[in-house]
């Protein structure tokens, strides 16, 4: 890993060294495991006359195994301070779960990632009316049968480096405009996956894509990611109503407070998580927008936020071009599923960390526009970075 990079990163934005505390078809063609246990051939099936596979990327020290159901990452094997692979986040071992249990585990969200209120939003001059999956009160990741429940077309072109394709029709969840979306995925030599999306329309549309992964980095989700460290590079959240949409506002956050990820460096997930606080009741715990910090002195992607764990070591660093992110605390796990090796996935057995525009932003035409037009292209490109505190030269 390029521990440059990130001690680099983490010296401008705080000024001083921070304390990472603790509080296709080939696959198909053979039945060997991965080296998260997965068998490939448990992912193999016909969905909507597509047929969907498991690939594997691998740079001879990580394993990222993505399934193109939905261009959800079921699998991250990544090493922890002793150079043991643990696999980080949620999700299950065969298709048959995926298609059974309604989930957002590991996907490529699309076309609208997060909630547009009341399903409804105008756009030039017309009132288009979204399907309400989210309590019936609004319109969430794309709607009941958004892009995670549908299959892309896939092709690896190597072992690093996976492809997925949707083409998603004109009306599809009522969204205007014939959609072509693209989501890339590239394990890099040193230990990051690159996630850059892309996508053209034949009517205005809007769009909003994002990654859903659930990370627990202990390996071991039948243990809450209350205990881990996050830092969260913002100064500025976009408060919510109690139906989880944005009132308009954008709030300053005030040092040490339930929101305040940034002051002072890493702090433990569930040190306020349960705090007296309206935001936090709302949700039941985080489930929030974040207004991500300019860094203009950057030499690469901006660092978005940081989640440590510090019983394994491993630290993912999250850089986006992105102005948002959605940072989810799993506060609707409630112990009624079994993922990967039959582990029960209790509440907060891991933590999302969607980068994306802000929610509701067709409704708001004073945030970051979400209008894709014709002869326009969407581009966007989120990072996980994985690291060890063995590499950080943060630690002291």
């Amino acid at each position: 890993m390029k521990t440059k990079t990130l001690c680099a990163s983490a010296a401008l934005i705080l000024g001083a060294s921070l304390v990472m505390t603790g509080c296709q078809p080939k696959q198909a063609e053979t039945a060997v495991l991965t080296k998260s246990g997965l068998d490939p051939q448990q992912f193999v099936d016909t969905i909507n006359g597509k047929t969907t596979a498991l690939y594997t990327l691998s740079n001879g020290e990580m394993e990222v195994c993505i399934t193109n159901f939905g261009g959800r990452i079921v699998s991250i094997m990544a090493p922890d301070r002793d150079g043991n692979l643990r696999d980080v986040v949620l999700g299950f071992d065969n298709i048959k779960d995926y298609q059974r249990i309604p989930s957002d585990f590991g996907a490529a969200i699309g076309r609208f990632a997060n909630r547009i209120d009341g399903g409804k939003f105008v756009l030039d001059g017309d009132t288009i009316k979204l399907p309400c999956n989210d309590n019936g009160k609004n319109c969430l990741h794309g709607g009941p049968k958004g892009w995670q429940y549908q299959v892309y077309e896939a092709e690896q072109q190597d072992s690093t480096t996976l492809v997925l394709t949707m083409v998603s029709p004109d009306g599809d969840n009522n969204f205007p405009g014939e959609v072509t979306a693209h989501v890339t995925y590239t394990l890099t030599d040193d230990n990051a996956i690159v996630m850059a999306y892309d996508a053209t329309t034949t009517k205005p549309t809007v769009i909003n894509m994002t990654n859903h992964s659930y990370f627990n980095l202990s390996g071991d989700p039948s243990k809450s990611v209350e205990k881990d460290s996050l830092l969260i590079i913002s100064r500025q959240t976009t408060p919510v109503n109690a139906n989880m949409i944005p009132t308009g506002e954008i709030r300053d956050i005030e040092p040490g407070t339930p929101f305040d990820f940034l002051t002072g460096g890493f702090r433990c997930i569930g040190d306020d998580i349960d705090a007296d606080d309206e935001q936090l009741k709302f949700a039941g715990g985080y489930d929030h927008n974040w207004i991500l910090e300019p860094q203009a002195d950057s030499e690469d992607l901006p660092i978005a936020c940081v989640l440590f764990c510090p019983e394994s070591g491993i630290a993912v660093v999250e850089k986006t071009d992105m102005p948002g992110i959605q940072v989810y605390s799993g506060n609707f796990l409630n112990g009624m599923v079994k993922g990967k090796k039959g582990i029960t996935y209790n509440k907060r057995a891991g933590i999302c960390l969607e980068t994306q525009k802000y929610p509701d932003g067709p409704n708001k035409p004073e945030w970051p526009s979400t209008v894709l037009r014709p002869g326009e292209t969407y581009q966007t490109v989120s990072i996980f970075e994985f690291h060890t505190d063995k590499e950080s030269c943060c630690q002291q």
